[in-house]
């Protein structure tokens, strides 16, 4: 059986652990002794995960970071592009592709950015590929700086130190950054203090949201609330009116005061409002609409809200 020098063609070696041999003193010792952990598979040289991460790293050296990572955003195409600098939104850098077709747009672009003192950089064509989907970047880029929103404490203690009744929007289940930046650009227009949306499950002020403003995100406040309902409530507590709307609403806008303190709570088209933001509004407002159209876009009826209640707070 295994192990037995005595069965046939079995040969003893000097040294084996059947025979008395010289030991070496300890000597090998460290030579059993473990390595430790294995390292990750990116961490060692020879491994190919490393050296993808290496070409990775060597790719993305030296240019502008995607919009699917954290910090500033693009607006991709020469009319957005020169639509923004026209209306003054913050711009830290504007990437022009080296070598190609220059109209009139990019010429009122690059001089924009000059005027006011925005870097313009030339880069490869690739450089702004990877910044777009599809590729639809027309040879030049914006990029706008992260927005920074403030606290909806500070929002409605502005509003009330501002010299007149707070008139203010919240935003619930709004999605669309569209949707988002025309709300801001009518509650600019009309007077309004500034706008709340929720900390999640709502679009956030992206390079497609300063564009819609048309630059009114620079000047205009918003802020984000951890918890729509309990910041809401927390604003009924000031003695602000919140009206929701809702074609299925109690008071129309005809019948509406919205010359004292006034947050109106806009929902989605589809969705409308959540039930708890719902039962935490005051009153639901429905905007008189003639034919048989059955409800509007969350932008559009939040300013002709806004409309109406700017033009009863000049009458006042």
């Amino acid at each position: 059986m295994a192990g037995n020098s005595k069965r046939k063609g079995a040969v003893r070696k000097d040294g084996s652990k059947k025979g008395q041999t010289v030991g070496s003193g300890g000597q090998r010792r460290r030579g059993l002794e473990g390595r430790g952990a294995t390292p990750k598979a990116v961490d060692r040289p020879y491994h190919p995960a490393h050296k993808r991460a290496k070409a990775a790293a060597k790719t993305t050296a030296g240019r502008p970071r995607s919009r699917k990572d954290d910090g500033p955003e693009y607006v991709l195409g020469r009319n957005p592009v020169v639509e923004c600098l026209r209306a003054d939104v913050p711009a830290t850098a504007l990437y022009v592709v080296t070598g190609s077709d220059p109209d009139d747009r990019v010429a009122e672009a690059v001089k924009l950015a000059a005027d006011r003192a925005i870097s313009i950089l030339e880069v490869g064509k690739g450089e702004l590929d990877r910044l777009s989907a599809n590729g639809m970047h027309q040879g030049i880029a914006l990029q706008v700086p992260e927005y920074s929103y403030v606290h909806p404490d500070d929002l409605m203690r502005d509003a009330l130190d501002s010299g007149t009744p707070p008139l203010l929007v919240a935003l619930d289940n709004i999605t669309d950054p569209r949707n988002l930046g025309a709300v801001i650009r009518s509650v600019a227009a009309f007077g309004g203090h500034g706008v709340l949306i929720p900390q999640r499950r709502s679009a956030s002020v992206t390079a497609v949201a300063w564009r819609t403003s048309a630059g009114a995100a620079a000047r205009l406040p918003v802020a984000q609330a951890p918890n729509l309902t309990r910041t809401l409530k927390a604003w009924a507590e000031t003695g602000a009116q919140l009206v929701g709307l809702d074609a299925q609403g109690d008071v129309t806008l005809d019948d509406y005061d919205g010359t004292g303190p006034t947050v109106i709570v806009v929902g989605s088209e589809g969705k409308g409002l959540s039930r708890l933001v719902r039962e935490t509004c005051d009153s639901i407002l429905s905007i008189p609409m003639a034919g048989d159209v059955e409800s509007l876009n969350a932008s559009v009826a939040a300013g002709v809200v806004l409309a109406e209640c700017a033009r009863q707070r000049r009458l006042a």
